[in-house]
Parts: structure tokens; C-alpha cells; sequence
């Protein structure tokens, strides 16, 4: 191979680490990679450093030892989560999105890869602190900002169903009420979904009452396990009480009126 510069080395650590968040790589690995000394990697990741923090890019982190390494932590600032919010809130609060019933048209946001990877990022960041090993979601609309949820945080998705399929093999199925229409429900999961002991976090797109979170608080302990954290894209401004106590949420709905043809969504921060 030929002698690869600094700004070659700088380049592809950074796309080796943005492409693999919350993984860590040796500076054996780098050093393999571009036959280079550990001191020269050590100024290039001083370097990289110094240009996530300089354009809140995220977070570089580096662990001691002969196991360490470095990673990168995909962290929005809370500045940007404002910003990403009120931008969201501008596309949201347009009248042709209301439809009857008195719900509100998102397929197009939540289904955007690119939005949804920052929807992601964006409740991501305030779970970073926490010690988990799922995030865990229920089908079907709070998939994709699941997904990518999960892709920031480097953790395992399980999406639980609102009914069995013969292909899940051994399921827990328990019924639990909505909080909102008080209608008793359904959720399922596969036994071997989850192991024993595991702490999960669970992402949804909307919550009303907090029916499903509880529901899904509760499932876990029917495998022993514990949810941690609840986030979700949007709540109901109303009831203030839900059913969970602790959970974070990006926007607040507060009004959809269709007579009006109105729809107030506020962002959370």
C-alpha cells in the first residue's frame, strides 16, 4: 500500500467511526489499517475530536486500556433538537394534514429516512447515559424511528406485535387497556425475544394516556425484564396524567380541530 497521508487517515476514521456509532475500534486496528505508529493515530483522533466538537457533530470518546480504543456517541445538542423540532412543527401544523377522525397525516415524516434517522438521533441522545441492551417498539408506525433509534444507540430492535404469527415460534401474548379509549388490546412477543434480566427502552410514535407504554412496561416484567425509558415523537398535550410517569417526548400536541382546520404542534424543549 502506499504511504497514506493525515488528511486520508482523518477522513476514513471518520467515516469508519460515523458508519459504526457506539462501536469501539482499537488504535491496533487503525494502525493495521494504515501502517502508521499508535502516536501519529493519537494526533489523528485529537484532530477528529476537535472537529466534532468544533461543528457539534457528536461526541468522540476514547477508553484507556489495552481493550480501549475510541467510538463515536452521535449526540444532537439540545440547541439542535430545538431547531429539528420547530422545523418539524412547520411541516406538521399545515391544515391538508388533518383527515377525518381528527387524526393527522405523517406517513411522509415518519417514513423519510433521512427524518426519521434524526428523529432517532434526536431521542437518542436522551437516553445515552442509560445502561440497557434492546430498544424495544410496537408495530407498526413506530418502526422506522425505532430503527434508526437502535442504528444511533448500537443496540438490538424488538418490535413487539399487536397480534401472533406462526413464524414467532412460542409467543407471551397479554391483553392490556388503552388509556385513552379505554379498549382492551393486544400485544404479543416471542419468548426468545428477549433474555432474562435484559433492560430495554421503549420508542413509539405517539402517545395519548400511555396505554401502550404501560402495556409494554408491563409485558416486560412477563419476561423479567425492566424498561428503563419511554420516548416517544409526540404526545398529547392532554391528560397531562399518563399512564407512565417518566418518559421523553420531541413534540406536544396541542389542538387539532377540523372544523376549524386547525392543528397546533409545539416542540417539547
Amino acid at each position: 500500500m502506499n504511504r497514506i497521508n493525515k488528511s486520508e487517515r482523518i477522513g476514513t476514521i471518520i467515516k469508519i467511526l460515523t458508519e459504526n456509532p457506539q462501536k469501539i475500534f482499537t488504535l491496533n486496528k487503525f494502525g493495521e489499517l494504515f501502517e502508521c505508529a499508535k502516536s501519529t493515530l493519537s494526533e489523528d483522533i485529537d484532530i477528529v475530536k476537535n472537529i466534532f466538537n468544533k461543528f457539534e457533530l457528536g461526541e468522540i470518546e476514547t477508553v484507556a486500556g489495552a481493550a480501549g480504543g475510541v467510538f463515536y456517541k452521535p449526540v444532537m445538542t439540545k440547541d439542535k433538537i430545538k431547531n429539528f423540532c420547530e422545523e418539524l412543527c412547520a411541516k406538521i401544523n399545515q391544515t391538508d394534514r388533518i383527515i377525518p377522525g381528527g387524526y393527522i397525516y405523517l406517513n411522509d415524516i415518519i417514513y423519510s429516512p433521512e427524518i426519521s434517522y434524526t428523529m432517532g438521533k434526536a431521542l437518542a441522545s436522551f437516553f445515552q447515559h442509560l445502561e440497557f441492551d434492546y430498544i424495544v417498539t410496537i408495530e407498526t408506525k413506530g418502526i422506522p424511528i425505532a430503527l434508526m433509534t437502535a442504528r444511533v444507540l448500537n443496540k438490538p430492535l424488538v418490535v413487539v406485535r399487536k397480534e401472533g404469527k406462526l413464524t414467532d415460534g412460542t409467543a407471551i401474548h397479554m391483553n392490556y387497556l388503552t388509556g385513552s379509549s379505554k379498549r382492551i388490546q393486544t400485544m404479543s412477543l416471542a419468548k426468545r425475544s428477549l433474555p432474562k434480566g435484559s433492560k430495554v427502552i421503549f420508542i413509539d410514535d405517539f402517545m395519548k394516556a400511555g396505554g401502550t407504554a404501560k402495556g409494554i412496561v408491563d409485558l416486560m416484567k412477563e419476561f423479567e425484564c425492566e424498561a428503563v425509558g419511554v420516548g416517544v415523537l409526540m404526545a398529547t398535550k392532554e391528560p397531562k396524567e399518563k399512564l407512565v410517569e417518566d418518559y421523553v417526548t420531541l413534540l406536544v400536541l396541542e389542538k387539532v380541530d377540523e372544523e376549524k382546520k386547525e392543528i397546533i404542534v409545539k416542540s417539547s424543549l
